[in-house]
This record gives C-alpha cells, structure tokens and sequence, in this order.
C-alpha cells in the first residue's frame, strides 16, 4: 500500500469503521480525495476525505466552517473522526442527490430547490458571521488577474502586462466602489454540484452543504453569484431574476447597490476562473476544465454589460481572447 493508504487504514482502524468497504468518491479540482464507506456490520455509509498535508491541503478549515455552519442548523456534513497531522476526516454520508443530478430527472423542482438554498444564505447571512479572512478588492482584483497571467498567457503567449497594469487598479476601485458594507460568510463554491438535495430534512437543513472549507468573509451577494452564475448547468433566466428578487425582499437590502454588487462580483468571479481553468490545463495536466470556459465567457461578457463596469469593459474585451475551438485547444495542448 502507499504511504497515504497505510496512514487512512490507520486512521480508520482507530474508529468505528475499521474493515470497512471502500469505493473512490468523484472527486474536485483540489488534492482532495475521497471515499465511500460502507459498515461492515451495520451497512451504514460515511465518507473519508483524505486531504494530504504535502500537497498542501489542510482540513482545519473545514471543520472550523463546518463546525459553524451545524451549530446554525444547516446540513454540512457530521464529523465523525478527524486527525488534522495526516488530513484525514471521516463524514456523515450526504448522498449522492446533488442538485445538478436531481434536476436533470426531476425539473419540475427547479424553484423549490433554488429557493430552499437562496433561504439558505438569507439565514447564514443573518448570522454572526466567523472571524475568517477578508475577500476584499485588493485580492479580489489580484485573483482577477489570473485571467491575464493564465487564460491569455496560456493562449496569445504573454500575459498582456500592458493591459494589465491598466486592469488591476480600475478593477480595485470599481470593487471599493460597489462591494463594501457588511460582511458574511462566503463559502465560495456555492453552486448545483455542492448543493444536495435531502427531503427527509425539515427547513433550511433541506439542502445540504459541500466543499466550503475555502470560506472568506465578502460581499453577501457572492454566494448568490456562484449559485445563479453557474458555469456547470445553464440557471434559467427566471431562476435567476426571481432568486436575486427573493433575496432582496427577504434581507431588505438596496435593491439597486445589490444587483449592482452582483454584476461586479460575477466579472470578479468569471475572470479569476477563466485563469483558474486555464491554469488547470496548462500546469496541472487536468485539460477538461477547458471544455466549461465558454460558458464562463458567457457569463463574463453579460456582467461587463452593467454600467458599473463600463472603466474595465472593453479593455477586458481587446485583452482576453475568446475562447474559439483554436484558442480552447492550445490550452488544452500546453
């Protein structure tokens, strides 16, 4: 066995789940592995994360905002056994009914699902939030430049240092400008294929929680952005105009600084992931990231669109090449 097979039967042999079955777990963008194990006697299932220190993952996080979001009554995952040396956590099994999934069979519940995690963050926001790090202009405009440094880098050569230049500091003062105010918890990874759906459940605990250890305090209306503005599965247009009308009555927030927040917010998030895709590509061996870009242009392009943007919008659009089958296949191919 290897090292890290040898560590996890360790850990597991320390809890109630020594000698059980185990199956790989589809797993993410991370280092992150997981499996599903089901008990020997009771037949019962959890789920092993096994997140390896040497390649940099830590799963203190995690239970810190797992921990945190439990406590409010929301469905993350119960933590069963945890050694933080090795990076190993044994979970409460979620299922498999990832929003994504359910809707593809059952479309019909596409507002009640939508709704149910919309509720969600008008609760998590109301919340006190935790003493986590700021996402605030200064690294949200840094994390931005990703779509210079990796997306046009991977596809043109040069990462545009001109352009830039004249990017990063507009671009930090238009998020100054739009996305102060009151800060909540983002989980920053909130959308259809980490949301499950669970109708046992009563209430808010309808929706369960995944991959939320990279939580930041921010703007409330980012959450929303990654739910509404998902690249994996289209949001239908009227989801998305009736979940960002159901947020704002239910929080009573500014109307008009919101939407506006929403739009900055969504370039913010769409640029840092054409560099992040890109970079999964070129540096990491992992070219399937590049399949989801278009979609993510999409977006982009439609959030430039907001008058808001208007100091970085053509700019970005004479900078960033579209992504072409040409320019999506030398990525793929770097």
């Amino acid at each position: 066995m290897t090292d890290r097979a040898t560590l996890a039967t360790t850990f597991l042999n320390g809890t109630a789940w020594a000698g059980a079955l185990r199956a790989p777990l589809a797993g993410d963008a991370s280092n992150r592995r997981y499996e599903r194990l089901r008990h020997p006697g009771t037949g019962k299932s959890a789920v092993l994360m096994d997140a390896p220190p040497e390649k940099g993952e830590d799963v203190r996080p995690f239970v810190t905002v797992c921990r945190y979001l439990r406590d409010l009554g929301l469905s993350a995952p119960e933590i069963h056994a945890e050694n933080a040396e090795h990076g190993f956590l044994l979970l409460e099994d979620l299922g498999d009914d990832l929003f994504a999934r359910v809707l593809k069979t059952d479309p019909k519940l596409e507002k009640r699902l939508y709704q149910g995690a919309t509720d969600v963050l008008v609760a998590l926001h109301a919340a006190e939030p935790l003493p986590l790090a700021h996402y605030g202009p200064q690294l949200m405009a840094d994390l931005a430049g990703l779509a210079f440094s990796k997306y046009r880098k991977g596809i043109l050569g040069d990462e545009g240092s001109e352009e830039l230049a004249r990017f990063r500091p507009r671009f930090e003062d238009i998020l100054a400008a739009t996305t102060g105010g009151r800060r909540v918890v983002c989980l920053r990874d909130y959308h259809a294929e980490n949301l499950l759906w669970l109708p046992d459940r009563d209430g808010l605990a309808q929706v369960g929680l995944l991959d939320f250890q990279d939580a930041m305090l921010g703007h409330p209306a980012y959450d929303l952005v990654s739910m509404l503005q998902d690249i994996r599965r289209d949001v239908p247009a009227g989801i998305e105009i009736s979940m960002l009308q159901h947020y704002i009555d239910a929080t009573g927030t500014d109307d008009h600084a919101f939407r506006t927040a929403y739009a900055v917010l969504g370039a913010q998030r769409n640029l840092r992931i054409l560099g992040v895709f890109a970079r999964l590509a070129t540096d990491y061996g992992k070219p399937h990231y590049v399949d989801l870009i278009p979609a993510v242009w999409a977006h982009l392009k439609r959030d430039l669109e907001h008058p808001a943007l208007a100091p970085v919008a053509d700019l970005l659009l004479q900078a960033l090449p579209a992504p072409t089958p040409e320019a999506l296949q030398k990525l793929k191919s770097a």
